[in-house]
Formats: structure tokens, C-alpha cells, sequence
């Protein structure tokens, strides 16, 4: 027979000896022993298990691990406080180990699978010791008392002797030398003669314990003791008054039960509970964790709800007053009121607003949950990575208690709040499970109505909740959870918005939470432009509201100290208040040049204008690129430069200009990183402008994709692009044909001051940026 080698990751063991076909579990706590489980959960879920020489080595090499041990399956692991892991396995064939493959960051094995020979079944010497065997393990069974009775019948049903060895022998409690020595027989004949030697000494062990009982028993009475020690207790209980104590708290938690509108399987879960209560005994750590859970089942709204506001008026009263803006937000809201009003039934939306930090993803929410009457709760998913915090952990964990999702209802107090689920992109995972996973099912309305959490145990609807998310990006949100949400984009805000955001909400709740009427501080118009323009530079408004409240303090402790009635705050006060310019936009050079091209980005933060700048010099057609650019960008500016070559002759390019020259492409700032294919167009405008010695227009901005034949393909982030442009005084933006339907969403303060081109060729691009063009 063909000899069988395994490669496989060790785990050295305390105390422990695992036989073949035993199913264990077993707590692990070293760092190399985790590394070596999460490497074989990621191959094939089989690890070699063998024990320690000395239990009491912290850091066993290879001398202090017997050679001997089983090739075991990975059934469950469980993290358990702190930084222990639970695992358990079921051990498959015994193996001996052949060589150490590695030892960091874990022990690394190859192993000899050794197989028991199959014709021992036919040796009647063997047949014989079996039987023998399995006489002495029902006497051993039966005096020890530890050992269910089933097990002898399970035992009956094993017809390989040498598994029927290694099954008794896991049952037996024996040294750990003494588990190894019979790990170590590998003949069959040989392991069961010293599974039966050892059965004999334990049975006699045995008899001479209960030898020594019997003796003990007969001079003192249990049953007398345990009725007098009872008696005692009862009477304790009596004179302190905790005997009635406990009758009330078993009538109030009953009283409670009737009285709450709970569904059946809730209200069985409860008595039953309260039953195990009464035996379990107030006092007892049992009792604590029943009465937790008891409270849990009470407090959850399971037939609470408030009644939806289904004024169509009134709720877009309440979103115009509160928010400005974000029409895209309240108009799905509004017609998710006006289905509902007709309906009745429609069960609530699932929506992801997705958009910049500081545009009013989270406060919208807010105002959604008044303009519907609904109660609000928010969860924060920022760096969540265990299910368990979703889903709950389960009662047999000391501590355990619901996930979050429940933990949420309980404090909303109502089965239909609005449940906030903020920044949904920011979820990780690890070997503990994935949170977007346990999220599939609560985002889903045809799934969600029954909902288990691991410590409830018990279905809870969720389908009358209306669930928004959040997101800065819809990249790192997985698919199965993104194609069961509505996604709403809330783009940054143009600077007439932020003023009236700053006018209309930001400086009355400032000048409030500052006690200062309305008359007696008073910002100027311009210096609010100079707040958003010179002192911010976000999409939102959430420095914005920061500074305001800066300027505001300071101007109260000017009125305290100088004893002012009022107080202007001017363009003078914002510089004296705040010291000198943070932020200065990207403003346009005031003449054309050869080589600059201002393209355009588009970041989480909102869009800002991109110089690019090219120039040659005598080389041998080296392409080289700075300003800390990204794969994506680098590949767009190779594919423009092969556009350039293949039609030299039509741009008025030297066609040999590759043999002759290098071009050197720089994007500033040069320490912050940068990506994307949309600065195609830009590179090859700037590149056919230092090559033909042509200058670029300087009130021109352009974004696109550029392909190998002069396709221009569109780019996202056209708002936000728009506004970056419009802020730095340009008037004239080149765009891809295909985005002119974006155009519909850009507001009209900009698109009435910008000129928008549009191209489907590079050639459109060029007789509108390049100055003489032919």
C-alpha cells in the first residue's frame, strides 16, 4: 500500500489526547495555535493535533511534542472575551510526524497518515479481546456512573475493532502518559490487549472507591442531612423575608407577561423561562441570566407602533424647514407617503444615501423619522467586523446579550421607527464572521418579518421598519447588500447653497446655543463667501458650522470684555477672529500657455480643479509621469501618448517626435495621490500643446476618457466637477458627450455661468482648448 504524506498545520496541546473519530472541543490561547487554525480554515479545514511532553511549557519546541497525534476535522471555532478561541474538532486517522516544514508564525508538519489494516476484523484472537472489551466497559459504566448508558449501545453498532479501541479509550479517565502510550499502538491486536489491561485495573480502581463510599455513607446520613440543611435554609429565608420577596417577583414577571401584547411563541418562550426561574432559585447565577433575558422579551415593542404622519403637507413643511436642499431625499420620501396614504399596507423603503461627510445623510434622517411621526434610532457601522454584534451572541456565553439590531428596536420603543444604519461602507470582517452577511437578511423585506436574533431565539418582525443607510462610497459596500437598497445621491453643496444653509439654519442655532438675540450679532453677506471660500473646503457644511460657532464665541467674549451692545462682524472681524486665509481655490492663469491644461477631480471630499502641465525636452521618446499618480491615470496617459504617435501627422506633430524627444507630464500637488482615467482628454491636450508648440486656452477646463482611437468616454462626478470649475472662475468646460443627461442635476446658478462643450472625439476637445487650432 502507498504510503500517505500530509502537509499540515500543528497545534501542540495541554493536558489533552485526541483519539481517532473523537469529537472534542477545546479552548486555544496562543498566538502561534490561533494563526494555525485560521491557516487551516482557509485551506482545507484539517489541522494535526498532538500533545505536550509538559503541560506547564508556555512555548514548546520541537523536543517538547510527541511525534504521535491525529489528523483532526475542524468543526466549529467561536471567539470567546478576550483573546482566546473555542474550536471544536473530530479526530479522523491517527499520523506520525515526519518533519518540521516551518515553525513561525505557526508550526507547519508533514505527517504519515497511518490507516488501520482491515482484515483484523477476521483474527479471532482479536474477536476475542473485543468481547472481552466490551464486557469490562459495561462494569466500568456502570461503577463510574460518568458514562451515559447509550454510549454501550453506540459501541455495539462499531464494527472495526481498532476504532472500537480508540472510542473506549477516549471515554476512559486515564494519565495523559497512559492516553499516549495507546495513541502510540498502531497495531490493532496490541491496542486492544492494553485497552483491555487498562479497563481491568480501572474496574478494580473503581469497586475500591465505592468500597470506601458505602462506608463513609453509613455514618452519615445524606438524606437526613440534605432534609435538615433544607429545613435551615427555609428557615433563613423565612426570618429575612426573601421567601415572600421571591413570591412577588414570580407574580410581578407573570403579571407582566399576561398584560404585554406578546406574540404566542413569545409568550410560551416566557412562562417557560419564568418556570425554570422558579426551580432555578432567585439567588443563583442561573436566576440572573433568566431574569436578563426575561426583561429582554418584555421591553421589545412587539406589537408597539406609532401612527405614520400621512399629511403630505405637513411632512414637506417639516423637511423644508429643517433641511435646504436634498430635493432628490424629500421627494422619494413624499412619494413613499403618497403610495402609503392609497395603500395602506406598502412596507417601508430601504435607502442608502450616498454622499460626501457633512452634506446631511444623518441629519435628514432625523427629519425624516419627524416629518413621519416615527421614532429615530441610529447604529453606527463604523468598523463593526463580528456578526455577533448584528445578530447577538448566544445564551450559553457568559454575558452574552442581543446584537445591536434588537438592541435598536428595544430602544426605539415602537415596531416602525426610521433605523439609521450610518456609514455602511465602513464594515470589515474577520474570522469571526462578516456583519454584511447577518445585514443581507435585515435589509431585505421579504426576509426580514421574521428575524432571529442568537440570544433571543425568537422571530421579530422588521418589516414595518423603514431602514436608511449611509455611505461616503458605494465601492466598498458588498453586491448582495447593495442590490437590496434604493441608492439616493447627495452630491456636495455650490457656494450660493452653503450661504443659504449658513444664513437660513447654521448662524440662528449657533447664535441660540450662544444666548444672543438675532440683532445683536450681525454676519455680513461677504463675510459668510469668505467663510465658505477662504476658511473651508468640504462638499458639506459641517466645518463650515464650526467656524461660525468660532466667530460667534469670540464675538461674545468682544462684547463681554469691551462691554458692546452689538457687534458687525465684517470681512475685517472674520481675518482679526480667525487669523489669515486657510484655502485659496485654484484661480485661472490670466494668459494662454503652452503645455497647461486644467482638468478637473472629483475626491469623497467634493471636486477641485486639476492643473496638468507637459514639456519636452531631447531624449529618445521616454514618457515620464509625477505627482504621485495611480495606476489608472498612468495607463490613460500611456494610451493618449499612443493616440499622439499613430496620428502625429493630423495634430502637426513631428511624426518622428518619439526618437527625438521625451515628454514629461507633472500633476500637482505633488504630495497628494491621485487616480482615475477622467484626465485622459487633459493629458493629451497638454501633451499635443507641448509637442506642436501650441498654447492652451486659460479659460477652459475639460474632463473625459481617453481610448487608443480619440473616443471620449464619460466620467462620474460631474456636479461636483462643475462646481470646483465654477469656483475658480473658469467659463468655458469640456465634457463627454454621454454625461450631457448629468446635466439636468447641476444647479442653475452654475450651469448659467459656465459653458459646456461636449465631445464624443478628442478632435472637438482640441478646436475648443488649444488657441489657432487647425
Amino acid at each position: 500500500m502507498d504510503r500517505d504524506f500530509r502537509e499540515l498545520p500543528l497545534i501542540p496541546l495541554r493536558g489533552i489526547t485526541i483519539f481517532p473519530y473523537m469529537v472534542l472541543h477545546f479552548d486555544v490561547g496562543r498566538e502561534k495555535s490561533i494563526l494555525a487554525l485560521e491557516k487551516a480554515m482557509l485551506e482545507e479545514q484539517k489541522v494535526f493535533l498532538t500533545a505536550q511532553r509538559q503541560a506547564k511549557t508556555e512555548e514548546p519546541g520541537r523536543e517538547d511534542i510527541f511525534n504521535t497525534g491525529t489528523i483532526c476535522n475542524i468543526k466549529q471555532i467561536l471567539k470567546l472575551p478576550g483573546d482566546t478561541v473555542r474550536v471544536l474538532v473530530e479526530g479522523e486517522t491517527r499520523a506520525l510526524l515526519k518533519e518540521y516544514i516551518s515553525e513561525e508564525p505557526f508550526f507547519k508538519v508533514k505527517v504519515e497518515v497511518l490507516e488501520d489494516e482491515e482484515n483484523y476484523n477476521e483474527n479471532k484472537d482479536c474477536e476475542a479481546l473485543v468481547r472481552a472489551i466490551k464486557k469490562n466497559f459495561n462494569e466500568y459504566v456502570k461503577l463510574s456512573g460518568n458514562i451515559p448508558a447509550e454510549t454501550i449501545i453506540t459501541l455495539d453498532e462499531i464494527d472495526n475493532h481498532g476504532r472500537l479501541a480508540d472510542t473506549i479509550s477516549s471515554y476512559l479517565m486515564l494519565k495523559q502518559e497512559k492516553k499516549q502510550e495507546l495513541l502510540e499502538s498502531y497495531e490493532i491486536e496490541e491496542r486492544l490487549q492494553k485497552v483491555l489491561a487498562v479497563l481491568a485495573n480501572e474496574i478494580e480502581i473503581l469497586k475500591l472507591e465505592r468500597k470506601i463510599g458505602i462506608k463513609v455513607k453509613n455514618k452519615i446520613d445524606k438524606v437526613q442531612k440534605d432534609y435538615y440543611l433544607r429545613e435551615q435554609l427555609k428557615a433563613i429565608q423565612e426570618e429575612l423575608g426573601e421567601d415572600d420577596e421571591n413570591k412577588k417577583e414570580m407574580k410581578r414577571y407573570k403579571n407582566k407577561i399576561s398584560k404585554a401584547k406578546l406574540p404566542k411563541a413569545a409568550k410560551d418562550k416566557a412562562l417557560y423561562e419564568l418556570d425554570r426561574l422558579k426551580n432555578t432559585g432567585a439567588y443563583s447565577a442561573e436566576g440572573g441570566v433568566i431574569r436578563t433575558y426575561l426583561d429582554w422579551i418584555l421591553e421589545l415593542p412587539w406589537n408597539t407602533q406609532t401612527k405614520d404622519n400621512l399629511n403630505i403637507k405637513s411632512a414637506r413643511d417639516i423637511l423644508e424647514k429643517e433641511h435646504y436642499g436634498l430635493k432628490d431625499v424629500k421627494d422619494r420620501i413624499i412619494e413613499y407617503l403618497s403610495v402609503k396614504k392609497m395603500s395602506k399596507s406598502l412596507k417601508g423603503p430601504i435607502l442608502c444615501l450616498m454622499g460626501p461627510p457633512g452634506v446631511g445623510k444623518t441629519s435628514i434622517a432625523k427629519s425624516i423619522a419627524h416629518a413621519l411621526n416615527r421614532n429615530f434610532v441610529r447604529m453606527s457601522l463604523g468598523g463593526v467586523r463580528d456578526e455577533a454584534e448584528i445578530r447577538g451572541h448566544r445564551k450559553t456565553y457568559v454575558g452574552a446579550i442581543p446584537g445591536r439590531i434588537i438592541y435598536g428596536m428595544k430602544q426605539a420603543k415602537s415596531k416602525n421607527p426610521l433605523f439609521l444604519l450610518d456609514e455602511i461602507d465602513k464594515m470589515s470582517n474577520d474570522f469571526r464572521g462578516d456583519p454584511a452577511d447577518a445585514l443581507l437578511e435585515v435589509l431585505d423585506s421579504e426576509q426580514n418579518n421574521s428575524f432571529r436574533d442568537h440570544y433571543m431565539e425568537l422571530d421579530f418582525d422588521l418589516s414595518n421598519v423603514m431602514f436608511i443607510t449611509t455611505a461616503n462610497s458605494i465601492g466598498n459596500i458588498p453586491r448582495p447588500l447593495f442590490d437590496r437598497m434604493e441608492v439616493i445621491e447627495v452630491s456636495g453643496y455650490t457656494s450660493e447653497e452653503k450661504f443659504h444653509i449658513c444664513r437660513e439654519y447654521l448662524i440662528p442655532k449657533q447664535l441660540q446655543e450662544n444666548g444672543i438675540k438675532n440683532n445683536e450679532i450681525v454676519i455680513s453677506d461677504s463675510s459668510i463667501y469668505k467663510l465658505i471660500d477662504n476658511y473651508t473646503r468640504e462638499s458639506g457644511v459641517r466645518s463650515l458650522e464650526r467656524r461660525i460657532a468660532s466667530v460667534i464665541r469670540k464675538a461674545v467674549a468682544e462684547m463681554m470684555e469691551k462691554d458692546k451692545k452689538k457687534i458687525n462682524i465684517t470681512l475685517t472681524k472674520i481675518k482679526s477672529y480667525l487669523g489669515a486665509e486657510i484655502y485659496t481655490y485654484d484661480k485661472i492663469d490670466k494668459e494662454d500657455k503652452i503645455g497647461v491644461v486644467m482638468g478637473m477631480a472629483w475626491t469623497g471630499y467634493g471636486g477641485d480643479t486639476l492643473p496638468i502641465e507637459a514639456t519636452i525636452m531631447s531624449g529618445n521618446g521616454k514618457l515620464e509621469l509625477t505627482g504621485q499618480l495611480g495606476a489608472v491615470m498612468k495607463e490613460s496617459a500611456k494610451a493618449g501618448y499612443s493616440y499622439i504617435r499613430a496620428n502625429a501627422d493630423k495634430y502637426g506633430v513631428e511624426s518622428d517626435f518619439y526618437k527625438k524627444y521625451d515628454l514629461h507630464i507633472h500633476v500637482p500637488e505633488g504630495a497628494v495621490p491621485k487616480d482615475g482615467p477622467s484626465a485622459g482628454v487633459a493629458m493629451v491636450t497638454a501633451m499635443i500643446s507641448a509637442l506642436s508648440k501650441k498654447k492652451v486656452k486659460h479659460n477652459v477646463a475639460m474632463t473625459g476618457e481617453i481610448t487608443l482611437t480619440g473616443r471620449v468616454l464619460p466620467i462620474g462626478g460631474l456636479k461636483e466637477k462643475s462646481l470646483a470649475a465654477y469656483r475658480a472662475g473658469i467659463d468655458t468646460v469640456i465634457i463627454p458627450k454621454d454625461n450631457e443627461k448629468h446635466l439636468l442635476k447641476i444647479p442653475n446658478t452654475v450651469k448659467n455661468k459656465l459653458n459646456y462643450i461636449l465631445a464624443d472625439n478628442i478632435d472637438i476637445v482640441l478646436e475648443n482648448s488649444i488657441s489657432n487650432y487647425s
